[in-house]
């Protein structure tokens, strides 16, 4: 009976424990600014394809017209393979045009994907309707 009692009172730890990470983790309000979008011009230097996100990192000049590296937040491999994107989509140098939810925090150069073109070929993600311009 006590094992059984302790084995139920792990569980329900690993149940909270693992319930408030995933919470925490998709609380993208808390990180980006929800409210306001940026549209990122630039160079691709770097694609990062894995779980639990992605990121691209793009070389685009900030507000003030100073060239700064952005890395935008993207989905997972899971999401983004199941949208026709893989490793091999996108390549160091290809230009693309980011529209993006900024970070809260001032000065710092992170944003959240919201639509991605590429300018060579047409290459577009992001959602139905939203086509970035």
């Amino acid at each position: 009976m006590r094992t059984r009692l302790l084995a139920a009172a792990a569980a329900l730890v690993m149940l909270f424990i693992t319930g408030t990470a995933a919470y925490a983790h998709h609380s993208y309000a808390a990180t980006y600014d929800v409210t306001r979008e940026v549209k990122l011009e630039g160079k691709l230097v770097q694609f990062v394809y894995r779980n639990p996100h992605s990121f691209v990192h793009v070389m685009a000049p900030d507000d003030k017209g100073v060239m700064q590296r952005w890395a935008v937040e993207w989905s997972g491999t899971t999401q983004l393979g199941s949208q026709g994107v893989s490793r091999e989509t996108l390549k160091v140098g290809d230009e693309v045009v980011i529209v993006a939810r900024p970070s809260r925090v001032a000065g710092e150069y992170r944003a959240l994907m919201l639509r991605l073109k590429r300018t060579s070929d047409g290459f577009a993600w992001g959602s139905p309707g939203q086509a970035v311009d």
